[in-house]
């Protein structure tokens, strides 16, 4: 009897983790711009899952990229408005949420990675963050029994490497899609707007959209907030990165998707609610991406209320609540020999 069930425990795990990758591609999104995972990568996505929720990767064991990227914030932090790192300190920047990675080219808020497969490097090795190193990384990892069957399992290769690793951290990074809010729902004739969603949508459309391009709702752009800099901080944007005057301040346009689970907002987390998003950006003069200037309209209260009626129909409730997503129980005390490693190794 107790075979029968575990057999039947171990099916539903494994179909539902298979039901969860050959859904990926939606079928109302544009082409990705990167390919998403397989059914034949599945156990590079666990593999991605564990090294995702590990601590094991930063220098003394505290940090692991689901600290700044929980599951039920759409894998974004809510705690504060800037990230926390290794040994208390505090990053530069609110730490983006983390879904449809596939749709997008460059990475960070200043867009300083240009691919996927070497995007979880910059936090592992940054002093501020991880404070590690891909090679110390490999050498803590190569110690674990437990790894070396998770990196056979998904390379078919027990020898493990920094390649391997950003590899597996990338294939389950790109199977965090998020496409089945409301938003989607109506738009594939499965669910209708209230009148109130329907005229914040009217709003959208007319006022927000150039930026923040449906079905992704952004564009992954770089444009100004329009936010007076924090002396504190003195974030200048993109233009650290490609050191050029015409990108200062300039910031990578997020994603709408998710709000009511990502916030605080902005690059630098200062608002904490929507509506001070919109009194931010009620009756500014703006300039697209593509260099267009436009001033938004003073949104009455009542436009407000119903642009934010619309922008709550993005929240993805179902991507959230993924089990899929969430910590893996491989990773529990007592259940793998990885525990074991320590900073000493």
């Amino acid at each position: 009897m107790k075979k029968t069930l575990f057999v039947l425990l171990l099916f539903f795990s494994v179909g539902f983790s298979f039901l969860h990758i050959a859904s990926l591609q939606p079928t109302h999104f544009p082409a990705p711009q990167y390919a998403l995972p397989t059914l034949s990568d599945s156990s590079k996505i666990a593999l991605g899952r564990l090294l995702f929720y590990d601590a094991a990767l930063s220098r003394d064991s505290s940090i692991s990229c689901s600290s700044c990227h929980s599951p039920y914030n759409a894998f974004a932090h809510t705690d504060h408005d800037l990230s926390h790192g290794i040994d208390d300190q505090i990053g530069l920047r609110n730490a983006p949420a983390l879904f449809n990675l596939a749709w997008q080219s460059v990475f960070m808020w200043d867009g300083a990675i240009h691919h996927i497969e070497v995007q979880a490097a910059a936090p592992i090795s940054h002093p501020k963050e991880m404070g590690s190193s891909i090679a110390e990384m490999v050498s803590r990892l190569s110690t674990s029994p437990f790894y070396r069957n998770e990196f056979y399992a998904a390379f078919g290769d027990s020898l493990i490497s920094g390649e391997k690793s950003l590899l597996a951290l990338s294939a389950f990074q790109l199977s965090l899609v998020s496409s089945q809010s409301k938003y989607d729902k109506v738009l594939q004739g499965l669910d209708a707007y209230t009148p109130m969603e329907a005229k914040g949508f009217e709003l959208f459309q007319q006022h927000c959209r150039s930026c923040h391009l449906d079905p992704l709702f952004s564009t992954y752009a770089f444009a100004s907030n329009q936010l007076p800099v924090d002396t504190s901080l003195m974030d200048m944007g993109r233009m650290a990165i490609t050191e050029a005057k015409k990108d200062s301040l300039l910031f990578k346009i997020p994603s709408l998707r998710n709000l009511s689970y990502s916030y605080p907002y902005m690059h630098d987390g200062r608002f904490v609610k929507l509506r001070q998003v919109l009194d931010h950006y009620s009756g500014r003069s703006l300039q697209s991406p593509e260099g267009q200037k436009r001033i938004l309209p003073s949104f009455t209260s009542n436009e407000k209320t119903e642009i934010i009626a619309f922008l709550l129909c993005l929240d993805d409730l179902e991507f959230v609540q993924n089990k899929a997503h969430q910590f893996p129980k491989k990773l529990l005390p007592g259940r793998r020999e990885a525990t074991r490693m320590s900073s000493k190794n």
